[in-house]
Formats: structure tokens, C-alpha cells, sequence
């Protein structure tokens, strides 16, 4: 059998329908059309302009082939092309009639074939390939490998824009009372931001406007008397919203309900109008346009309008929106009732969390809208819109804090110490606990609107174990040196578990897991509010799509990714104190008979004293339950959190600009194989300054009191400064670029930087930890394709294609600490 190899990117069934009556070619203009030297040394340009039939227009050759050394597979054009062409040349001939059976039979179809018309176009791959570095740097050294990688990552992502697309205001405008005909592009689903013409660096080639911005109107024209238009309802409803801005729960991946048959069919296009929809295509082309008159394919001929006044033309009826949006109820038949709103919420939003943008122009030093606790000049500023956190809702900084106040009042933290807390804690009050967290995180929280963006600035995404007794020694301290530290909430969201495992169903199984979430959270919060940790949930609490995929991702790494306790001595020994504790938890009679055994022949010891002596322990022991007999009634569940794991760590790094920092020899062991599985090997950078991090222990200060103390030294933040320099340097540059004297001004600034925040140390004479550093930088970054693939499905514009820079933190002298950090708390 033969092997298809010339790869038509807009299906000839779809160029015929271009056709005029009678004809089997339609004109074909080349933008950009080969040029060559004349006898006389002048250029001149080759033929623009073809009468073509569909063999000769929009192919290319191998642009689905994928190789097997001297292979050649066609399945993806035979196969998974050849299934949507058949079902979306359907749904287009259905959706140009007036069968509202056919459209709904087909509603599915024809926006499953739009989004990958989207993306199987040659603009649309270089896109894809921009997204993911690695693939374009192996198609310099291994084009058949990069390329089976590109056709695995376009699977991938498939059903990008549909929800999008689908929720918005859905409209089919008629060129058949006209003289003019729409034409048809390399790029036939056309991207429309009044806001964004083409002269924007945001489109660029291969960038359109994000279909998720809520200007943004998406052009596909259906046959040459119909064309489709897709607009976001804020825009639809209010024309003079920000048109940059990110429409309203901007999901790519979640359910909904929609009524399929809901077009609006009204509007025929005058001369004019058409030739308006015929510039725009033409101006967000690749390099060809047809139609089928040649006089069409010319619209900058008669269209004087700028790129922003084109919009009327745009702009669905008013009178016709009724269509779309508004609360819908819809009751199953086993009782369940489902609510959605007009933007696909299942939640009303919650008043508290909401703010208002201010109505008056900012001075550097009010306070900045996006929650930060800084001012605004020295937050928000100088930053564009897209950079900046949300200012339309309570940060994450903020709800964290208003999560606090609740918790003084509910623990009466005023006037109540740790062991009362513990004494007092009741089924009650852990349930409450939880349910106040859970108030100020709704399910459909846009959690990337609320973290930080690549800015600039220096921070880092910490993973590792969140126990009160391993969080406090070097996360706490991180921010002293790589700036903003975030970490994962060590609060469980409870409405994402089964209902019988809820501590808000279930409370008296969470007595024990409830003081060591507290103690964190306490421990965490001094630095919280002062900017220095930014403290999140998890996010794929509010992304069930995510949360599939990264443990799809998470199974399959897994399997070649083998460790135990013994290969991290810290956690192995907080997880048997955990174990020894969780003895405590025993009856107390039973306990003690217990310790009887296996005393066995030794000096006898009464039962009454071993009874004391076992409630003197678990006062002794800050995380012990002192509620007597937890263990009845359900037992306890004992959770030992490694958060974020590797896939998420990489997520935010990416998401937020920040370094990946760790304390789990794991997590490093994963950040290794990253490295292992790419390709193209990663060439190191600042190598002597890698080696001098690395040569002499680093001071730690231990609690958020010693903390304070150093970090008001203006000394302190120079540390900061140097690795945003290292951070930059080394994502900005690749091995053949390199800069030895920049680099050796690094390495002496750390050594005299270090030399003095010791010195500092020593002198505040605060508790203090000392460790090795191990700071990995990587000109190419550590990268996985799975990664940047989860962040184009989650919406994310604006992150990191790779991470350039990672640090592992542990103790110069291993010897595992038995401290109770009771002292770090109060």
C-alpha cells in the first residue's frame, strides 16, 4: 500500500466548497512568493497568483509522516485525519442548511474538526512547536524524532478551545445577498482581538490572541456564503469590556451544558461587510488565501476601516443573546440536581472573596489591588496587566490571613497556648477548622489568576515533606536567600474527598493529622504575612482535568523510579516518631499491658505508674492526641505529605518564574531523570559558581523570630539579588553565549555575600541550622514536554518553557534532629 506523503492542511473537500459553480480551481494568492536575480542583478518576485486546482493549494509535504528510521508512517493523515474530515465535512454541510436535527446530531463534530483545523495547519504546528523548546532543538539533530514528538504532543492537546468555544455566543452570518464571497486561508480559524492588530508582538508569527480573552472572536468561514463567528458572552453582552482581559472562568477542560442547536442566524453581510471578514483573514494568514473570485481575494482594495473599527462587523445582535448564558437547572433522574451559571460555574461566587477594580488612578503608595501587602509602586506598577495577580479577588495572601483571624477566635490563640489548644481541640472544632478553609477555596477557583507570573523577580516552588518537624528547619529560612518561597497549604480542601473520609464528616479520624496541620500552618503564617512565603492549595483541587492527567503522568513515571524511607534519613525518622506516637493513641490499659510484655523479665513496673508515665509522654510530645481512646470509632488517618510532587513542582516552577527548591533527596532523584529523559543533553552553567555554593555549610535560621531578626539587615537581601542575577543569566543564555567574567562576578559576590550573612548570624545569635547547598544551573533548563503540555491545557499564556535553576537543601551533618518545635510555634 501506498504511503500518503503530500499532506493536505485544509482538506480538499473544504477548498472545493470555494469553487464557483462549474469550476475545479479557485484563485490562489501567494503572499510571500519566491523571488529571484535577473541577468542584471535586480530581484524580482515569482508568480503570485494561480489558477489551482486542490492538489496544487494548501499541501505540504510530510507534515502529519512520522519516521521509524527509514520508515515512513502516514496513520496520522490516514487514520486520525481521515475520521475528523469525514465527520466535519458532515457538520459543515449540516451547519450551512437549516436542519436543527442535523445541527445537533453534528454540534460535537464540528467543533472537534475547528479545533484541530486550528492547530494541523503549518502556522498552527510552529505554534505548537514554540511551546515546547526541546522539540525545536531536536529537529535541528533528529527531525524524524522531533517530529513524532510534535504529532504526539498535537494528539495530546486536542480539544484545546472547545469549551471556549462552545459556552460563548455561537453565530452564522450570510455572504449570500452580497456580490462578494468569503475566502478561504492557510489558516482558516481566524483569530479576532480588536485590541491585538496585527502589528502586536502578541501576534507574531506563529501567535494568535488566546480565544480565552474575552475580545477575542474566532472566524471560520464555512463555505463562501457562510461564515462562522464564535464570541465570548462577556464581550458579546458588553462591548466595552477589556478586551485583553481573560474571559470570566477561562476552563479549557470541564463539563458543561450547552444547547446545541442555539445559533444565531439573521444577519446577511452587505459588499462592504463581507470584504471587512475578507482583510481580517487575509491579514492573519500564514502565506496563502483563495477564493473564489479574484477580485475577493484583494480586500485591502476596498477596506480602509482601521483593525479596531472592524469590530462592528463582528459583533453579534444584541436582541439575539437571550440565546446564551443565564442560570441553568437541570434535575436527573436519580433526584441530583445540577447548577451551572452563564460562565459554566457549578457555584455561585462567594461575595467575600470578590473585589472591585479601583475606579480611581493608583499612587505609588496606596495599596496594591492584587493583595500582596505591598504598595503599589513597589508591587504592581511596573508590571503589565498580564504579569499582575488577579485584583478582582481576595489573594492568596489575603484569604490566608482571613483563615487566620478565624482560627484565633475559634482557638482563642490570645489567651490559650499550645496545650491548651490541644486539651481543648474537640470534634467540633476540627470539623469547623475545616470547614472555614473550605469556605474561602469554591472548587472553581482560578488558582493561576491568583499566583504570581514570571516577573522577574526571584522565587522558588519548595516540595518536599510538610511535617511540622522537617518544614520549620530549611523552608522557613529559603526565603532569606532565594526570595518568595511557595509552598503547598498543608490544609485539605475537604469537599475533594470521598465523603467517608472528610474531616468534616469525620473529625474524630483527624485528631492527630489536625495538630500537625495546625502547627504548620502556625508555623508558616509569620511569614505569610510578611510576603516572604506565599502559601497555596493544591492545585488540582480546583482542575479535576489537571489532576487526571498529572497522575496519568505521575503512574508511568513511577515505574522506573524506585526509593525507600532509608534513602532520606529525615523523613525516615519523623516517620517513625509518627509510628511511636501513634502508639500512644492505644488504650491506655492496653498500652500499658503492651509495655508490660515487652519489658518482659526486667524489674516489674505497676500498672497505675506506667498509666502516668504514658499520659506524662503525650503531654511531653507537642503533635500527641490527649482525647482519650482515638484510635475507637474509626481509627486515625496518618498522612505524611510530599507535596508538590515532581509534575506540579515543575507546573508552578514554570507558571510562576521560579526555581524548583527541595530538601528531598526523591525530588531530587526525579529532577535528575527529567534531565535523563530529555533528548538533548543540558549543558551546565556557572559552574564555579555551583562549586563554591556547595563547598562550606550554609547557616539556617531556625523559627520565624530568628528569621525576622536577620532579614531586617539590609546585608540579607543581596543574597536574593545574586541568584535573580544567576536566574536570568542562565535562562536568557545558552552554552555557545556565555559571559566568563560575568560568571566569575557571580562566584566572588556569593562568597563574600555568604561570608557576611554568616558573620550576621553569629552575631544575632539566633538558633541556626547549618547546610550544604547544592544549586544546579542548566542553560536549556530542566524540561518535560508532559509539563508544558499540562500548562497549555490549563490556560496558562504567560510561564517558563523550562526551569533553569534547582536547589537541594540538607543538613552538613546528617545526624537527624529529635527537637519538639513547640519553641517555632508561640
Amino acid at each position: 500500500m501506498s504511503v500518503t506523503r503530500k499532506n493536505h492542511y485544509v482538506p480538499q473537500w473544504h477548498q472545493e466548497r470555494f469553487f464557483s459553480p462549474g469550476k475545479t480551481t479557485h484563485f490562489l494568492l501567494d503572499l510571500n512568493p519566491p523571488t529571484f536575480k535577473r541577468r542584471d542583478g535586480t530581484v524580482a518576485s515569482g508568480r503570485y497568483l494561480f489558477d489551482a486546482p486542490t492538489s496544487r493549494a494548501f499541501v505540504a509535504q510530510d507534515l502529519y509522516s512520522t519516521f521509524f528510521g527509514v520508515e515512513v508512517n502516514d496513520e496520522i493523515e490516514r487514520m486520525f485525519f481521515g475520521d475528523i474530515d469525514k465527520r466535519g465535512a458532515d457538520a459543515v454541510r449540516a451547519f450551512c442548511g437549516d436542519d436543527q436535527g442535523a445541527w445537533h446530531q453534528h454540534f460535537k463534530d464540528l467543533f472537534e474538526f475547528l479545533d484541530i483545523q486550528k492547530l494541523r495547519t503549518p502556522k498552527g504546528l510552529a505554534w505548537l512547536r514554540q511551546q515546547y523548546p526541546e522539540i525545536g532543538r531536536l529537529g535541528e539533530v533528529s527531525p524524524g524524532i522531533a517530529q513524532n514528538q510534535l504529532m504526539f504532543e498535537m494528539q495530546g492537546i486536542r480539544m484545546l478551545n472547545v469549551t471556549t468555544w462552545t459556552t460563548g455566543v455561537r453565530e452564522i452570518v450570510s455572504a449570500e445577498r452580497a456580490g462578494v464571497k468569503f475566502i478561504l486561508s492557510d489558516h482558516p480559524v481566524t483569530v479576532y482581538n480588536h485590541a491585538i492588530p496585527p502589528s502586536d508582538a502578541r501576534n507574531r508569527y506563529p501567535e494568535d490572541p488566546s480565544t480565552a480573552l474575552k475580545g477575542s472572536q474566532t472566524l471560520f468561514p464555512l463555505g463562501p456564503d457562510h461564515l462562522l463567528i464564535l464570541s465570548n458572552l462577556e464581550y458579546a453582552k458588553n462591548p466595552g469590556t477589556r478586551p485583553e482581559a481573560k474571559r470570566t472562568f477561562a476552563r479549557n477542560y470541564r463539563s458543561t451544558m450547552v444547547s446545541t442547536i442555539d445559533f444565531i442566524r439573521k444577519r446577511y453581510l452587505t459588499d462592504d461587510q463581507v470584504a471587512e471578514v475578507n482583510f481580517v483573514i487575509k491579514a492573519r494568514a500564514d502565506r496563502y488565501v483563495a477564493g473564489s473570485r479574484r477580485e475577493d481575494i484583494f480586500p485591502e482594495q476596498v477596506v480602509s476601516k482601521s483593525w479596531a473599527d472592524l469590530r462592528a462587523t463582528f459583533l453579534p445582535p444584541p436582541d439575539e443573546l437571550y440565546r446564551f448564558g443565564g442560570e441553568m437547572y437541570a434535575r436527573f433522574e436519580n433526584g441530583d440536581v445540577h447548577y451551572q451559571d452563564e460562565f459554566g460555574r457549578t457555584e455561585k461566587p462567594r461575595e467575600w472573596l470578590l473585589k472591585e477594580e479601583p475606579k480611581t488612578r493608583l499612587l505609588p503608595r496606596d495599596y496594591c489591588p492584587c493583595g500582596s501587602g505591598k504598595s503599589f509602586g513597589n508591587c504592581c506598577r511596573d508590571k503589565p496587566a498580564h504579569l499582575r495577580m488577579s485584583w478582582t479577588e481576595r489573594s492568596i495572601r489575603e484569604r490566608n490571613m482571613m483563615f487566620m483571624d478565624a482560627l484565633t477566635q475559634l482557638f482563642e490563640l490570645g489567651s490559650n497556648d499550645w496545650d491548651t489548644i490541644r486539651r481543648e481541640m474537640t470534634d467540633d472544632k476540627i470539623a469547623q477548622m475545616y470547614r472555614l478553609y473550605e469556605a474561602l477555596w469554591p472548587l472553581e477557583t482560578d488558582l493561576l489568576a491568583l499566583l504570581p507570573k514570571p516577573d522577574g523577580k526571584m522565587r522558588s516552588v519548595y516540595t518536599g515533606s510538610l511535617h511540622p518537624k522537617l518544614i520549620m528547619e530549611f523552608a522557613l529560612g529559603a526565603p532569606l536567600y532565594f526570595g518568595e518561597v511557595i509552598i503547598q497549604n498543608p490544609f485539605l480542601i475537604s469537599r475533594t474527598l470521598q465523603k467517608d473520609k472528610r474531616p468534616t464528616e469525620h473529625p474524630r479520624q483527624y485528631r492527630g493529622e489536625a495538630l500537625k496541620t495546625l502547627m504548620t500552618f502556625f508555623q508558616l503564617m509569620p511569614l505569610v504575612e510578611a510576603g516572604l512565603i506565599t502559601l497555596i492549595p493544591d492545585p488540582c483541587d480546583f482542575d479535576l482535568h489537571l489532576r487526571d492527567q498529572m497522575m496519568a503522568m505521575a503512574r508511568a513515571r513511577s515505574r522506573t523510579m524506585k526509593f525507600g524511607p532509608s534513602d532520606d534519613p529525615r523523613l525516615d525518622a519523623v516517620m517513625q516518631e509518627d509510628m511511636r506516637r501513634m502508639m500512644l493513641n492505644m488504650p491506655k490499659d492496653a498500652l500499658a499491658e503492651h509495655m508490660v510484655e515487652m519489658a518482659g523479665d526486667d524489674e516489674p513496673i505497676g500498672m497505675d505508674t506506667l498509666v502516668d508515665l504514658i499520659e506524662q509522654m503525650k503531654v511531653e510530645d507537642e503533635l500527641a492526641i490527649l482525647q482519650d481512646d482515638p484510635l475507637t470509632k474509626g481509627g486515625q488517618f496518618e498522612l505524611m505529605k510530599m507535596v508538590p510532587n515532581f509534575e506540579m513542582a515543575m507546573y508552578l516552577a514554570q507558571a510562576t518564574g521560579a526555581q524548583i527548591l527541595t530538601d528531598s533527596p526523591f525530588r531530587w532523584k526525579e529532577l535528575d531523570a527529567a534531565l535523563a529523559r530529555r533528548h538533548l543533553g543540558t549543558n551546565p552553567a556557572l559552574i564555579q559558581l555551583q562549586s563554591e555554593i556547595s563547598s562550606t555549610p550554609i547557616e539556617f535560621p531556625v523559627g520565624h523570630q530568628a528569621i525576622f531578626h536577620v532579614f531586617d539587615d539590609p546585608s540579607f537581601r543581596e543574597m536574593e539579588s545574586l541568584f535573580r542575577a544567576a536566574f536570568a543569566y542562565t535562562a536568557a543564555r545558552t552554552a555557545d553565549k556565555v559571559k566568563p567574567n560575568f560568571e566569575a562576578h557571580l562566584t566572588a559576590r556569593f562568597r563574600r555575600q555568604r561570608d557576611t550573612m554568616k558573620s550576621l548570624i553569629a552575631r544575632a545569635n539566633v538558633p541556626a541550622v547549618a547546610a550544604r547547598l547544592t544549586t544546579v544551573f542548566r542553560f536549556g533548563g530542566f524540561q518535560d514536554n508532559t509539563i508544558n503540555r499540562l500548562l497549555l491545557m490549563s490556560s496558562s499564556e504567560h510561564h517558563l518553557h523550562s526551569v533553569p535553576m534547582a536547589t537541594l537543601i540538607e543538613r552538613w551533618d546528617a545526624a537527624p534532629r529529635t527537637d519538639n518545635p513547640k519553641s517555632w510555634v508561640f
